[in-house]
């Protein structure tokens, strides 16, 4: 489960942070709804950390889950990063090599995600991952063996489950339940330039009843 804080809004900051009020609210409400597990880890960030705790969950720290490093554009808003450094920014949605000043492209959050997927020992067992929005993107894209363009093509709303199967050395993926209301409908992300018109997708509705054991909710 990633903290239910969005990471394509003009006022989000990139970085760490604490979680707002409905953010804490929200993650509460989300109980009910935990799958099944034998191990809860989280990611080191703040709002993952009170994510858990409004769950109500003992996790364990799983530093390979953490977020981008953002560099330079730590601490600062989207909009204050597109107005200074517009091009660099449209880069770094458009081309997974692209990386902001001291920071991490898409390619290295992916490779360095598969990289923990891969180690993971085949008796983990069902495991909650409380983790970043990106991590879960990187998930994606080696789960379905996507290249890393694909990276921004993957909407995970907050508090929206994603499973993984790791079943005769293939991934399987299981989008978990959409809302009717959101379900086949597509959002903007903050494009600057010639990528302001991109759209981002959201997940539609599960088809399969396939075991899972990896679970990382958005």
């Amino acid at each position: 489960m990633c903290a239910p804080a969005g990471d394509t809004t003009t006022d989000t900051v990139l970085g760490d942070g604490l979680l707002s009020e409905g953010g804490l609210r929200e993650a509460r409400a989300a109980r009910a709804t935990l799958p099944p597990y034998s191990l809860a880890i989280r990611a080191p960030s703040i709002r993952c950390a009170e994510t858990a705790g409004a769950l109500g969950l003992e996790t364990t720290l799983e530093p390979a889950l953490r977020d981008f490093d953002y560099g330079m554009w730590r601490g600062r808003t989207v909009a204050e990063v597109v107005m200074d450094d517009p091009y660099t920014y449209s880069a770094w949605l458009t081309d997974p090599d692209a990386a902001p000043t001291g920071g991490e492209s898409v390619r290295q959050l992916c490779r360095r995600t598969a990289h923990w997927l891969s180690s993971l020992p085949h008796d983990t067992g069902r495991t909650l991952a409380i983790t970043e929005p990106a991590v879960v993107r990187a998930s994606l894209v080696h789960a379905l063996s996507a290249p890393a363009r694909a990276f921004w093509h993957f909407d995970v709303p907050p508090l929206s489950p994603v499973s993984l199967t790791l079943r005769g050395g293939r991934w399987h993926v299981r989008p978990g339940d959409i809302t009717p209301e959101r379900a086949g409908t597509t959002r903007a992300a903050p494009m600057p330039c010639s990528a302001q018109n991109r759209r981002v997708l959201l997940w539609g509705e599960a088809v399969t009843d396939e075991r899972y054991d990896l679970i990382a909710r958005v």
